[in-house]
């Protein structure tokens, strides 16, 4: 991974902090993302110690807010000229229904809204790159996940894990749309189930719910092993569109695979983000 650049987001614990560890050990050049600076430059030091290589960078970013993402783009862009390897890999699960910065319902902006803006600002530079990589984190949570255009934003009726999964769905429909786009460029596309990992993606839910997720949890060292696979390895170098589970191609349910909803959801997503990429346009 020698002079390859790689974007992680979410990349102050857990998956994210791993694969981040892991990238660095292998020679790249590190760029994380955080809302908090300061937390950010402790994993910073962190990853430094770990892996003996200086070339780690955080950048702030609020991935509730799409200007915040637009600015750290600006910001990246500002001081790196390619881009190798794009990890989406920042993601939470909200118990109750709550808005982003944007007033979207917190898990569907942050969880696809936020990966859909990032990438999409981030495609000339990737472009730019050659063989470039973008891997996203879904789960197979997905599989309790339907897109209900009607009702994106859990308005009418909030279910956490009817919200969680439907974002989770869309992960894998917009991996498998821009796989799609981009095909006959030297850019792929693939996503992942990283496993059940011991994240703090579970701190908001019940003690009962903890205990029951926890007997069939992995480390977070285990959970990123994909996401290294994905970002690394010369296996998946011609590979795009996929879903993976433990560093191999696995099946996701057929509505993971609907190409007209993929394509629905993709416009639907533009719509949301349109100000912030006619924005990218016109600079």
């Amino acid at each position: 991974m020698n002079n390859k650049i790689c974007l992680i987001t979410g990349a102050t614990s857990g998956i994210g902090k791993e694969t981040a560890k892991a990238l660095s050990k292998m020679g790249a050049t590190i760029v994380i993302t955080s809302r908090n600076l300061e937390k950010g430059e402790i994993v910073k030091k962190e990853i430094i110690a770990f892996s003996n290589n200086a070339n780690v960078e955080v950048i702030k970013c609020d991935l509730s807010s799409f200007s915040s993402i637009k600015e750290c783009v600006d910001l990246f862009k500002s001081k790196y000229s390619k881009l190798d390897v794009l990890i989406n890999n920042a993601g939470i699960w909200e118990t109750e229904r709550k808005l982003s910065k944007d007033d979207i319902e917190l898990n569907f902006a942050t969880n696809h809204l936020a990966p859909f803006l990032l990438t999409n600002l981030l495609l000339d530079t990737l472009k730019a790159s050659p063989n470039s990589r973008i891997v996203n984190l879904a789960s197979s949570a997905h599989k309790m996940g339907t897109i209900n255009f009607d009702d994106l934003e859990a308005k009418n009726s909030f279910s956490s894990f009817r919200s969680y999964g439907q974002s989770k769905l869309a992960n894998i429909l917009f991996t498998k749309k821009l796989a799609e786009l981009l095909n006959g460029t030297t850019v792929t596309a693939n996503c992942l189930h990283p496993g059940v990992v011991s994240t703090r993606l579970f701190d908001k839910m019940s003690s009962f719910q903890r205990s029951l997720f926890g007997m069939f949890m992995i480390s977070p060292l285990k959970g990123a092993q994909t996401s290294i696979y994905l970002a690394s390895s010369p296996e998946v170098s011609h590979i795009s569109g996929e879903y993976f589970a433990k560093s191999k191609i696995s099946k996701s349910t057929a509505a993971s695979k609907d190409m007209a909803v993929a394509e629905k959801l993709w416009n639907v997503s533009l719509e949301y983000v349109k100000n912030y990429l006619n924005e990218k346009s016109s600079s």
